[in-house]
């Protein structure tokens, strides 16, 4: 991969996360949260499965370890991002998804063994302050911007965010060698999904409406999504140029995404003051990136 393409791909991952979220919305209206989750991951495991012929032959069995890893971490993080998503306002909720940046940013350096530059703090500045300023706009009516939300489903959240940007790290992690193809790393970490949450959902005996879950049309449009926008994540994870703290900036343009899915989707007023905060955020991505 050449030059700055993989940033490219990480903004596709951006794009994709963003619009997962809006799917996301919609889905848990029709199916409770862990119909929406297994379905999800299995309909995301079903279309990975012509890469399973590249997936038996893997140069280096011993990275099953790690992926197996993954795959639990990111098993734990959904559960949590899930529920709490379902239990608190989006608005709150992509306040407290902030931290992941501040996650992503220190597995970078100490597990990954990244080194930050300055205009990579000026980025990562300005990309959290326009996400602060997105999430706390001022209001006239003070009352407007109070959610009373559980101090149980706020360290849920939090806990949900640390655990993605470790996952994120691990990706990083697997592919940085070369010997683990994007193909491979997301059929094993779909395929043991699947198992965990089969497990799961078998050992807590919760009950799933297979018949219902099935007809959400947005489940099936969150698992492409997933699929499509891991697979640009992997891609781009193959180059040294993309680290972990790099990466995690240019996620954030997903709020970009829903910024307009707002808009034209959910008819939400105050445009002018979101595109604000997104010219802030593109700059800090800009500044981030051209260092």
């Amino acid at each position: 991969m050449s030059g700055y393409f993989w940033i490219v791909l990480v903004a596709v991952y951006g794009v994709c996360k963003g619009v997962r979220e809006i799917f996301k919305k919609f889905a848990m209206k029709q199916s409770s949260v862990m119909e929406t989750l297994f379905i999800y991951v299995l309909l995301s495991f079903v279309i990975v499965i012509p890469f399973a012929p590249q997936a038996f032959v893997m140069q280096n069995w011993n990275y099953m370890y790690l992926i197996l890893v993954k795959s639990f971490v990111i098993f734990l993080a959904w559960i949590c991002s899930f529920r709490a998503f379902s239990k608190m306002p989006v608005s709150l909720y992509g306040v407290l998804d902030l931290s992941r940046i501040i996650f992503s940013t220190l597995y970078g350096i100490f597990l990954v063994g990244e080194t930050i530059g300055y205009m990579h703090v000026i980025g990562l500045s300005l990309v959290s302050a326009g996400l602060l300023l997105l999430k706390f706009r001022p209001s006239k009516n003070k009352k407007e911007n109070t959610e009373k939300v559980s101090a149980k489903v706020i360290i849920t959240a939090f806990a949900g965010c640390a655990l993605t940007a470790l996952s994120g790290a691990l990706d990083k992690i697997l592919m940085r060698k070369g010997d683990l193809t994007s193909n491979q790393l997301q059929f094993w970490y779909m395929f043991f999904l699947v198992v965990f949450y089969a497990l799961y959902i078998i050992f807590t005996k919760t009950k799933i409406d297979f018949k219902s879950s099935f007809k959400n049309k947005w489940i099936y449009l969150m698992s492409i999504s997933l699929v499509i926008g891991d697979k640009a994540l992997f891609v781009a994870n193959n180059n040294p140029a993309c680290t972990v703290s790099l990466m995690t900036l240019i996620k954030q343009i997903s709020c970009i995404v829903i910024i307009l899915g707002g808009k034209f989707i959910f008819k939400e007023k105050r445009i002018l003051y979101k595109l604000f905060c997104a010219c802030v955020i593109i700059s800090g991505i800009v500044i981030a990136v051209l260092e």
